[in-house]
């Protein structure tokens, strides 16, 4: 009997723990506590956003950097390119000058042979020319022009012999040039005042 009073004892007892256990397993899932957890959730994912949206902005940042440093080589590589000759053909300009010169002396010569001359030098100065236009080279218009400070270099000043010619290129000297829009030497010329 004894035995049976303490199982008796033992089991009420153990039915009493799970009725305690099933208590506070539902005084912790009550309606006022999962609000709580909703709200930590939520807290979380506005964090994630703000995060998000940060992570966002630097890698826009970065990529639109990455793109001016990409642009910015391209376009100094093609006037890399573009001027490479630029050297040589500073050098090559004094050699095209004298040419010049000598066809206009060759050309006012009135003996015959000298006209065959003229005529074999013009065919061997065009080719010349052409070879330098070929890499950009362009001549740059003074004369009748407007002085431009950008463009001439005066280095003498006479009166003008119309009041319409003021400030206007008489003579030029030495001819100035462009090479891909960029001047690589400036017309020496005279300038009415």
């Amino acid at each position: 009997m004894k035995d049976k009073n303490i199982k008796e004892n033992t089991d009420k007892q153990a039915q009493q723990t799970q009725n305690i256990e099933t208590e506070e397993t539902q005084q912790t899932q009550t309606p006022q506590d999962q609000p709580a957890e909703q709200e930590t959730q939520e807290d979380k994912v506005e964090s994630m956003g703000v995060k998000l949206a940060e992570i966002n902005e630097k890698y826009l940042r970065l990529y639109s950097e990455f793109e001016n440093y990409r642009k910015r080589t391209s376009k100094e590589k093609i006037e890399l390119i573009s001027n490479a000759s630029e050297e040589m053909i500073k050098d090559l300009l004094p050699v095209l000058d004298d040419y010049q010169r000598a066809l206009d002396a060759i050309d006012k010569m009135e003996n015959q042979q000298d006209k065959q001359t003229f005529e074999g030098l013009t065919l061997i100065y065009k080719k010349f020319y052409s070879v330098l236009e070929n890499r950009g080279l362009k001549p740059i218009n003074a004369i009748g022009e407007v002085f431009d400070e950008n463009l001439h270099d005066a280095i003498a000043q006479l009166p003008a012999p119309k009041p319409e010619d003021k400030g206007k290129v008489l003579d030029e000297t030495t001819k100035g040039y462009y090479l891909n829009d960029k001047v690589i030497r400036y017309s020496k010329v005279v300038v009415a005042i």
